[in-house]
């Protein structure tokens, strides 16, 4: 990559990944304390293939963004690993407390969690690392399989920037699942059936 088309792409970084967030928490009406999974390639962001040119200024960008809109929506940011890690994931230990997580040993580096991870797992407060979640909602950026981690029902968001350098992003929030058949309600303002149910 061409040193001029790499600083434009590292100048646009925060710019598009804060965007795609702050878009992610209004559409999935997410509110504090709530999970939300990060799934990164920086390899793949500066447009090589995924696990083999991690990078930790791409890391350092994109975790500065993320902070960002947490320090206003208030939610806990979670950093999957790579599969070397089985993609574990990064947290703050109160998320894994909150959520009743059980914490694995384990310190991820680039070459072995990847270089977002790594990041995070340094600069999150008191970062511990846990096998799994149920987060609430997660972006994906470079293809890292973040859906294991995602509450059911995942609903697909389009991000206004579908791609993050060069790494195509795929967004989802969960809802709770809708339960119950053609007497159902699912809003206050439906009015119900006048059929009763013993």
């Amino acid at each position: 990559m061409e040193q001029e088309s790499r600083n434009d792409l590292l100048e646009n970084l925060c710019f598009h990944v804060e965007q795609n967030v702050r878009e992610l928490v209004a559409a999935g009406g997410i509110r504090t304390g709530q999970l939300v999974v990060f799934g990164t390639s920086t390899s793949e962001v500066l447009g090589r293939h995924i696990g083999t040119s991690g990078s930790e200024e791409v890391a350092r960008r994109i975790f500065e963004a993320v902070a960002k809109v947490r320090s206003e929506a208030g939610f806990y940011p979670v950093f999957q690993c790579c599969e070397h890690l089985n993609r574990a994931l990064v947290l703050e230990r109160a998320a894994m407390e909150r959520y009743g997580l059980e914490q694995v040993s384990v310190i991820p580096v680039p070459k072995a969690g990847g270089s977002m991870a790594a990041y995070a797992y340094r600069h999150l407060p008191d970062s511990v690392v846990v096998e799994t979640v149920q987060a609430h909602a997660g972006i994906d950026i470079g293809g890292t399989l973040i859906g294991m981690h995602l509450k059911q029902v995942a609903v697909p968001l389009r991000p206004t920037h579908r791609m993050i350098g060069h790494a195509p992003v795929q967004m989802a929030y969960t809802r709770p699942k809708l339960i119950g058949g053609v007497r159902a309600v699912y809003t206050l303002d439906t009015k119900p059936s006048d059929t009763t149910c013993d």
